[in-house]
């Protein structure tokens, strides 16, 4: 493991905001659009907190809090997250959420369940002996949790009730894409930290930096989110699917593409991954429509003008919403390839005049 650190367009944010330390609320809700960094940034932000000597703000990387943050076994810092991510993270994560999940895990009587997408309320509970500890050095105590949409009810609950009469000398990181989307009485123990999304010549120098070619198109699929557009670059072939090519030519002729060809490429992609980009292909529809350029398929942008232009733009808000519900079904089990061929149709269907 390394130390994080902050990221170039946060480092300015990060040294305005750790320098008010001796005031700082108890919680902190750190949001903005997904893939700028949120999490990177909080974890920055956790090594600043815990460091002994920080260097105008931040983390000096040199001394002995430093080190165990590096290493993963700081005792005044604790990762709050779902099991399915901290398997992500590596072993020695996951191992990590072992201590607030011993009691269910042992009660629980299998080893096989799916790990879980969601906060669990004992996670939280776990805590308590956490909290009711000294700080190791008499400085802060860190809790980062992420992210935090991935609370569930009673989760929430219980995390309310901590932030309610908060444990002394600790303060609460956690981090979301959609704070819209977490309990209101939650949100109103959190103090907002909002992340700008980094102009577009600062986020295509680190791109370039790190190695990725033709940035420019893969930051504009992201939508402007620089690490977005790195996992995009790492995991897809183009910044423009070719089968979104395939489909977005004819609809520009008014023609219907062949759908059952179609549908055999999307079958063997994750579901979430090519509703991800109909869903994007819409918002440029749409902006387009409207006499606005392209957001997120700038080589598309032609023939998605035709489209738009074409197309009754009622049905593509209805057709781009409706994209929206699937989107919250593309983990479940189900017939992926007619799920796929359902979709394209329903595409082709608002696309025609």
């Amino acid at each position: 493991m390394s130390l994080a650190q902050f990221l170039p367009w946060q480092t300015d944010a990060a040294r305005a905001w750790l320098g008010q330390r001796e005031r700082f609320a108890h919680a902190w809700l750190i949001h903005g659009l997904a893939g700028i960094g949120k999490l990177q940034f909080a974890a920055a932000a956790a090594a600043s907190l815990l460091c002994e000597s920080p260097r105008q703000g931040l983390a000096c990387g040199a001394c002995a809090a430093c080190g165990w943050v590096a290493s993963g076994n700081h005792p005044d810092l604790r990762r709050i997250r779902p099991e399915a991510i901290a398997l992500e993270e590596g072993a020695e994560a996951a191992a990590e959420s072992e201590d607030a999940e011993a009691a269910t895990a042992a009660g629980s009587g299998s080893s096989k369940r799916a790990p879980s997408k969601d906060i669990r309320v004992d996670q939280i509970r776990g805590l308590e002996s956490w909290f009711n500890t000294a700080t190791h050095r008499g400085g802060w105590r860190v809790a980062l949790l992420y992210p935090a949409q991935a609370l569930n009810v009673i989760s929430a609950n219980a995390l309310l009730k901590v932030l309610e009469e908060p444990p002394a000398h600790t303060i609460f990181l956690l981090v979301a894409d959609a704070p819209d989307r977490l309990l209101p009485t939650l949100l109103s123990r959190c103090r907002r930290l909002p992340l700008a999304t980094p102009a577009p010549e600062q986020a295509l120098q680190w791109l370039e930096a790190q190695g990725v070619r033709d940035a420019a198109s893969w930051l504009a699929a992201a939508g402007g989110a620089p690490l977005g557009a790195l996992r995009l670059s790492q995991t897809e072939e183009s910044a423009c699917p070719p089968w979104l090519e395939q489909l977005a030519g004819p609809l520009a002729q008014g023609q219907s593409p062949d759908v059952g060809a179609l549908a055999d490429q999307l079958d063997k992609l994750p579901a979430a991954q090519w509703i991800d980009a109909l869903q994007r292909y819409y918002v440029d529809l749409m902006l387009n429509g409207a006499g606005a350029p392209s957001r997120y398929f700038p080589a598309l942008a032609a023939t998605s003008a035709r489209t738009a232009a074409r197309a009754d733009a009622a049905r593509l808000a209805d057709t781009a919403r409706w994209l929206t519900r699937q989107r919250a079904l593309a983990g479940h089990p189900l017939n992926a390839k007619l799920f796929a061929h359902a979709a394209l149709q329903r595409v082709v269907l608002s696309c025609q005049a």
